[in-house]
Parts: structure tokens; C-alpha cells; sequence
């Protein structure tokens, strides 16, 4: 495909976003320039074809979003190619390696400017206005919050999940007004912050979970396996409390509630056990079972 053709392109994929063409019509003009572009950094950067898909992997349709994101990631290992080789497979002049030095191996991890534990989209200087919606751009830079809390992957990488993550939120609980996505947008950002749960960060970061995935989890799925743990014990010893035979209580034919509109009635339920030493008197307990007040004496 010529410059001038993919140029073509290009408009006509701005235009059918712009006029909220139907997902179909936005998915034929991607998978032409899936398939009729080879992808090269001039070609890319004299066109700008790649801002224009780029934008694409925002759409509210998840089919759409997940095909332009598809199509950048194909032209992105496309130009990496033809750069070449990677340096430790580089040949000196007398045929063995080269070594690699130390700066170009640690070249690839991103170089943070707060410390992981205080990253936000704001620290990071990050750019979340992705739908033009300010409410959207906002839920954006919420989960972007989420998943670097903790995190060393490149902000660039975090955009992209946390944006991909709204998307996916605003198809199936959107539009943005509605208290559904609201409350769901929320709930995931207080999950992925959690301290306790790096796993489901981690698991979101690396495409264990997809964003398809996590906007449909449950509470109960979105705790970590330690959380959940914890909640079946606590919830097997209540319902062992609740089995348990309750002290049997009588009512006293003597005994009276001190409130006044109690008085004369017998409606004073008690118990007795032995608090202290065998040698000393028991312990009586006392509710009014008109009023609830409770009192004790030996």
C-alpha cells in the first residue's frame, strides 16, 4: 500500500470514528491496513497512520479496540525486525559475541522518578485523555493508579492496560453516567491498590487476566486466594458458633428492671455461673426482656 493510499486510510478511519460509524465498518478499514501495510518508520511517521489506530484502541467496541491493538503491536515487531538483530547476537570482527555492556542490558527497564509505591498518573506525567469524555479520561487515570501502585513496568505499558480495562468497563456496565460503571470502576481500582493482592496487579499487567476478564470478576474473584481463605474460616466458625446449645435463661419470679416502665412486670430473664473461685457466690446475669437493659450481680 502507497503513502498516498494508507494517507486515504487514514482519513476515512478518523472520519468513521468521528461520525460513530457502526464497529463494522471501523473493522474493515483496520484489517486493511493489517493486511496492505508493510510497516516501516518512514512510511509510519510521514503518514501518521499509527496516531490514527493508535486512537482506535480506545473504541468502546472491544473488537475494535482489540484489532487496532493487534495491528500496532504487528507494525511495532515489524520495525524491530528491520533494525536487526539483538546485541548478543552481534558477531566481532573475529566471529565469536560481542559482550553486552552493562547500560545496554539494563536499557530496557524503565527508569522510574517516584519511588513504586507512590506512582500515580500524575507523578508519572502521563497523558490519560484518551475518549474526549472527561469522566472516561478520568476512570482512566483511576485504574492507571491501581496498577502501578507497586509496579516497575513502563508507564506507556500501564496507559495502555488501564485504558484498555475502562474500555471494556464502558461496554459492559457504560455509559459513564450509569452508577453500575461508576461503582464497578471503583471497586476494581480498590482491588488492584489492595496491599494484599499484588497477584491480581501482576496477573492484570501481563495478560493473565484480560481486561474482558476482570470488569466481569465477582468481589469474591477478585480477592486473592489468601483473602478468600481467610473469609471460608471466619465463615465455617460462625456457622459452628451458631450450632453451638445456647445457655438455657429463666425468668425470675423476684427479681425486677429498674426502668420505671418496667416496673411490677415480670419480664427479668437471668443466668448464673461461677466468674470467680468455688468458694465464693455466683455470678448472676440479668436482662430485661421488655426493655433489653442487662446488669449483673453476685
Amino acid at each position: 500500500m502507497e503513502a498516498k493510499e494508507v494517507i486515504e486510510k487514514s482519513k476515512a478511519l478518523s472520519k468513521a470514528t468521528a461520525a460513530k460509524d457502526p464497529p463494522e465498518n471501523i473493522i474493515r478499514i483496520l484489517n486493511d491496513l493489517k493486511t496492505g501495510i508493510k510497516a516501516d518508520e518512514d512510511l509510519l511517521r510521514s503518514t501518521k497512520i499509527g496516531v490514527a489506530v493508535n486512537r482506535s484502541k480506545q473504541h468502546p467496541n472491544p473488537a475494535v479496540a482489540r484489532l487496532a491493538s493487534e495491528i500496532v503491536k504487528k507494525w511495532r515487531d515489524d520495525i524491530n525486525k528491520l533494525k536487526g538483530s539483538s546485541p548478543s547476537d552481534r558477531k566481532s570482527p573475529n566471529g565469536t559475541a560481542s559482550p553486552v555492556s552493562k547500560n545496554t542490558a539494563n536499557s530496557s527497564k524503565p527508569k522510574l522518578n517516584v519511588p513504586p509505591a507512590e506512582r500515580d498518573w500524575k507523578k508519572d506525567k502521563v497523558d490519560i485523555a484518551r475518549t474526549n469524555q472527561a469522566t472516561r479520561d478520568g476512570t482512566i487515570g483511576l485504574i492507571y493508579n491501581g496498577l502501578a501502585y507497586m509496579s516497575t513496568d513502563a508507564s506507556s505499558e500501564i496507559l495502555h492496560k488501564a485504558a484498555a480495562v475502562e474500555a471494556a468497563g464502558f461496554a459492559k456496565h457504560g455509559p459513564e453516567n450509569n452508577a453500575s460503571y461508576s461503582s464497578k470502576m471503583r471497586s476494581l481500582f480498590m482491588n488492584l491498590k489492595a496491599k494484599s493482592n499484588p497477584k491480581l496487579r501482576v496477573d492484570v499487567l501481563n495478560g493473565t487476566i484480560s481486561p474482558e476478564r476482570l470488569v466481569l470478576m465477582s468481589n469474591d474473584e477478585l480477592k486473592s486466594a489468601e483473602r478468600r481463605a481467610e473469609d471460608a474460616k471466619l465463615i465455617k466458625e460462625n456457622l459452628k458458633d451458631s450450632q453451638m446449645p445456647q445457655v438455657e435463661r429463666s425468668i425470675s419470679t423476684s427479681l425486677e428492671c429498674s426502668n420505671p416502665k418496667c416496673k411490677g412486670q415480670k419480664t427479668v430473664a437471668y443466668t448464673q455461673a461461677q466468674t470467680r473461685s468455688a468458694d465464693e457466690p455466683m455470678t448472676t446475669f440479668c436482662e430485661c426482656t421488655k426493655c433489653g437493659k442487662r446488669w449483673k450481680f453476685s
